[in-house]
């Protein structure tokens, strides 16, 4: 790779770093696997660097490489094994949450399907037009829409569900 290529996607690497990992936070909700997330793609997007960087803005395919890896990720043998379900005995506070979302809303994030929970983030939480959304994701618009609409119906029910939940512990104090 040139230098002058490679100074670019220093620079790009430095200026995005910290946006993709709450992007990939928000896709898997473990801050570990996302800080492990961030550097997997950042890799292969150097792979390719002189390629893309030519062809102009280079953050809708740094998305797509991310979601990909995140998908990666999911089909793992070693993940499907993990239960996930239990108590964390240590959970961070709402100061140690960058994304500026609750905890509720994390959790019933969570619990939306890895495809529905993709759409869902891209298209809302890192506010990208549908036709973004769809090349990230390589499908079409119409996919986009119905797979953040069902995302959003579960979404919504878990947070209804995680609600009513903690609403008598609260009511009891």
């Amino acid at each position: 790779m040139r230098t002058g290529d490679d100074a670019s996607f220093r620079e790009f690497a430095r200026g995005k770093a910290l946006s993709q990992r709450r992007t990939a936070y928000l896709l898997c909700g473990d801050w570990h696997l996302a800080e492990d997330l961030v550097p997997t793609a950042l890799i292969k997007l150097y792979r390719v660097w002189p390629k893309v960087s030519r062809k102009g803005p280079v953050d809708n395919y740094m998305r797509q490489v991310l979601l990909r890896c995140w998908l990666d990720e999911q089909r793992r043998p070693w993940r499907r094994k993990e239960n996930r379900d239990g108590v964390v005995p240590e959970s961070a506070g709402a100061h140690t949450d960058p994304t500026g979302i609750s905890d509720l809303l994390l959790l019933a994030l969570a619990e939306v399907p890895p495809k529905q929970r993709a759409a869902v983030v891209l298209r809302y939480c890192a506010d990208l037009p549908v036709a973004e959304v769809a090349t990230a994701l390589r499908c079409s618009e119409g996919t986009v829409k119905s797979q953040a609409a069902r995302g959003l119906e579960v979404l919504r029910a878990a947070v209804t569900r995680r609600e009513a939940e903690r609403l008598p512990v609260e009511r009891s104090r």
